[in-house]
């Protein structure tokens, strides 16, 4: 008799979501809220992906502190706030405060400062551990057990093959015991005296780790308006997206956006490069170092990949096989190279992309099927966003061939009508509310017809010359029906757009492809709502999108969980989601930019000012961006009118 075989468990990502986590990439430390590095799950000090800490347990008068609040100061630290009931003093206020500053780098400080009426004598005692496990290992639960530790100077040191560790301590330790892992101290302080201990941990023998990974290309922007919060988001954003930021290990000088932490953090193309887009008004040198990046990468030959660039699969719920990120990644290179052109990329820079660029698009011709479309993954579905990535790809690849004097650009003009055309036909779904398009068409051509937040792509065209924005898939009527769809319930969740509508069969709210918020889908819907003129259902978006960043500290996680908004409520954080994640602190850049309507042309020398009507966050201004290599300001008045306040001497009002 047969016996079958149970399916293999994919592994479960432990939960993150209640983590304190600092980032300056390559450098991570997971914290719980309460700060003890405990040497279970997750938490520790990682570099490059290895865990150098796992273990870090602060002990006061031969207590463990009471933990009162963990913080988070920036994108690279975080506070930890405790307190300690010594005894000295009758009743029950603690006398003792402890903070904990903990940095990305390594480096933590703890200052233990006395509150008691009397002169105290404390013995401070911090356990350490460590691993040495890679996250992956830890994530999986196969990190294994601490390794013996060895005195070290000031400190301690842990080995194991070529991978150690060292934490150093200032001042050093009275006692260091490496069979217990243990740093003591005996600390003298008077009423209102406080001592400070420097930890630092590092993979070597060096005193600190370098700060500072990568020189940071993007523009310290700022916005400030009558909603504070767009401040806090705003500069939020900005900052995470720098912390993420790793040198390309074949070009150093050139930096990408990691996709995201704890998971992610490395190059993911797609992401990398959309991040990279969204992020083009803090300047083109993000986008033009990504572009380098990935050309790279790109599959040379002639064979049927041949101008492709590589990307790993990703899961796309329940509802169709997994898509190739190589495949969006391939089809957003010449649209973010021509778009970059337009923000102020020297044209010197955009003619070296673009042999690249063509042979994507090269590959975009061979690789479509014989219906015109094109599938992710061959063969396989025909997803609406991918046939929206190609269309822009022509459309933007055009403009730039144009450019640049390069033959067949009108030949790809041609086949994006074709394709506008095959797509009305075979993608919309009619019925009697208006329709809606297909997620998919089967390969045998039967559409899926499943309302998800990847339609929101089908409004993303792409910038052209003289502020003029690239035709969309749809018609003018479709567009609106689109819109109403993507700004009623079923889809706006209040927090945000559902990636798939909460009425769809196999809806799940916390399903990332199946029903959970994803600030970037989120955001190309406010931006492209925005760009074609339906003010109601972009406004609801951007509010929601708001009001969930300030729930979650101004640093939007990846994706959360899509319940439907009611009074008092808050959104739900997604328990693996990657925080902070490229794209997601992209979507705040490109959110709050998408109300000024900034539509530049540098090779022209012109900017276009469309801002969105209503002003719904109030007055607004963005100051610091940069056009043409030069610094922008921008003010959206509370009627919705726009004036710019900075700019080039060169770029004229204009489109």
């Amino acid at each position: 008799m047969a016996h079958s075989v149970p399916p293999a468990r994919r592994t479960e990502l432990p939960p993150v979501h209640g983590a304190v986590i600092c980032v300056a990439a390559p450098c991570l430390v997971i914290s719980p809220e309460h700060g003890q590095l405990t040497g279970r799950g997750i938490d520790g000090i990682y570099r490059s992906g290895r865990r150098l800490l796992s273990r870090c347990v602060l002990r006061i008068g031969g207590r463990d502190p009471v933990a009162v609040q963990g913080r988070s100061l920036g994108s690279d630290r975080a506070a930890f706030t405790a307190t300690v009931r010594t005894g000295a003093e009758a009743g029950p206020d603690p006398d003792i405060g402890v903070e904990r500053v903990r940095h990305a780098d390594g480096t933590e400080r703890i200052t233990v400062r006395s509150f008691a009426a009397r002169p105290l004598r404390l013995p401070v005692e911090l356990l350490l551990g460590t691993d040495l496990a890679e996250l992956a290992a830890v994530a999986a639960g196969r990190a294994g057990p601490e390794l013996p530790a060895g005195v070290h100077a000031a400190g301690l040191r842990w080995s194991s093959g070529e991978a150690q560790a060292v934490t150093v301590a200032e001042p050093a330790p009275d006692d260091a015991l490496a069979s217990a892992g243990l740093l003591r101290w005996q600390l003298e302080l008077g009423p209102g005296e406080s001592r400070t201990i420097e930890l630092r941990t590092t993979r070597d023998r060096v005193s600190r780790a370098p700060a500072g990974q990568v020189a940071n290309p993007l523009a310290t922007a700022r916005a400030e308006g009558d909603d504070p919060r767009v401040d806090a988001w705003f500069r939020r954003s900005v900052e995470d997206l720098g912390a993420l930021l790793m040198r390309d290990p074949q070009e150093p000088a050139d930096a990408f956006a990691a996709a995201g932490v704890p998971w992610r953090l490395g190059l993911a193309p797609a992401e990398s490069l959309w991040a990279a887009r969204m992020a083009l008004p803090l300047g083109t040198g993000l986008a033009a170092a990504t572009l380098r990046t990935l050309a790279r990468t790109q599959t040379g030959g002639r064979g049927p990949d041949a101008g492709k660039i590589p990307g790993p699969l990703r899961g796309a719920g329940p509802q169709l096989p997994p898509g190739c990120t190589g495949t969006e990644a391939t089809l957003a290179f010449p649209a973010v190279l021509a778009e970059a052109r337009r923000w102020g990329m020297p044209e010197e820079e955009v003619a070296r992309l673009l042999p690249a660029a063509e042979r994507c698009l090269e590959w975009l011709r061979g690789a479509l099927g014989p219906d015109g479309l094109l599938a992710d993954p061959d063969p396989g579905p025909r997803r609406c966003e991918t046939q929206a990535h190609a269309h822009r790809a022509a459309l933007l690849g055009a403009d730039l061939l144009d450019g640049f004097g390069r033959p067949g650009a009108e030949e790809w003009r041609e086949w994006a009508a074709a394709l506008r055309k095959r797509f009305r036909d075979g993608f919309w779904i009619d019925g009697p509310h208006g329709g809606r398009p297909a997620a998919a068409l089967h390969p045998d051509g039967r559409p899926l017809p499943r309302l998800t937040g990847a339609a929101a792509h089908l409004l993303d065209t792409g910038l052209l010359g003289g502020g003029l924005l690239a035709p969309g898939l749809l018609d003018r009527v479709r567009t609106e029906q689109l819109a109403r769809l993507l700004g009623a319930p079923p889809m706006d969740s209040g927090w945000g757009l559902r990636s798939m509508g909460s009425r769809e069969p196999g809806h799940n709210p916390f399903g990332h492809r199946s029903g959970a918020v994803r600030a970037y889908e989120s955001a190309v819907a406010v931006a492209g709502l925005a760009q074609a003129g339906f003010e109601k259902e972009a406004a609801g978006l951007l509010r929601g999108l708001l009001d969930a960043a300030e729930s979650f500290g101004y640093r939007l996680p990846e994706m959360y969980a899509a319940e439907q908004r009611t009074t008092g409520s808050a959104p739900l954080p997604h328990p693996a989601a990657c925080r902070p994640a490229a794209v997601a602190a992209a979507a705040g850049v490109h959110a709050l930019t998408a109300l000024a309507g900034v539509r530049p042309d540098a090779p022209a020398g012109t900017v276009a000012l469309v801002p969105l009507p209503g002003a719904p966050l109030g007055a607004l201004r963005l100051c610091d961006l940069r056009v043409s290599g030069e610094p922008f300001a921008v003010r959206i008045s509370r009627l919705g009118l726009g004036m710019v306040e900075e700019a080039a001497d060169a770029l004229q009002l204009g489109g």
